[in-house]
């Protein structure tokens, strides 16, 4: 019976530990999006065009 008990404080050490890791690379920017404004860059003219013709349409109307 007690080998549960160092088992389960062993598994919430670690899972601690698992967290506190997550929080740090949370903050330091680890998960930053660095992928998506290089490619937004390629598709803008595309957004571009989209939001000129919505807005000729609008003027039209």
């Amino acid at each position: 019976m007690s080998v549960i008990w160092i088992l389960i404080s062993i598994s919430i050490v670690i899972a601690a530990c698992f967290l506190f890791a997550f929080v740090k690379a949370t903050r330091s920017g680890q998960f930053d999006d660095d992928y998506t404004p290089s490619v937004r860059m390629l598709f803008d003219d595309e957004l571009r065009e989209d939001t000129e013709t919505t807005e000729n349409q609008a003027k039209t109307t």
